[in-house]
């Protein structure tokens, strides 16, 4: 094979592999594109969403804390799911926020709390297991 058609060969290879990987990272974030929005807790946007009648989990956490880790890596699985894509998750960390913790009635860090709009529709508190959290997140919906 003369060297020129060889190295027309390894460039159209390449492209061919750019392209599908372009493709495959465009695939890749397209659920991230649907994911529930996740933020720090602020009244303002809290209220906001509440007004809004959005789908709401608020995430009472410490960064010290081994079963807020477990329930991070339990909801970064199911937060991605299309049917979450409008809840708005609040992470409220418990150090540092306390009046927050008062405010919503919470007792201890790793409490998971779920609202449709203003109303509060469930709650769970230092549970790790997939399930219930699931089926926590899916009374907002």
């Amino acid at each position: 094979m003369p060297a020129d058609t060889f190295r027309s060969q390894e460039m159209l290879d390449r492209r061919t592999f750019l392209i599908g990987l372009t493709a495959i990272s465009g695939l890749a974030s397209a659920p991230a594109a649907l994911a529930a929005s996740r933020m720090a807790y602020t009244r303002q946007a809290f209220e906001e969403a509440q007004k809004a009648g959005k789908p709401i989990l608020v995430e009472i956490t410490a960064s010290w804390c081994p079963i807020c880790k477990a329930q991070k890596r339990v909801l970064g699985q199911l937060l991605p799911a299309p049917e979450h894509a409008n809840l708005a998750v609040f992470e409220v960390d418990f150090d540092s926020q306390k009046e927050v913790v008062r405010a919503l009635g919470a007792r201890m860090q790793s409490t998971l709390i779920t609202f449709k709009g203003a109303t509060e529709v469930g709650r769970l508190v230092g549970v790790t297991k997939a399930d219930a959290i699931k089926q926590l997140l899916n009374k907002t919906i």
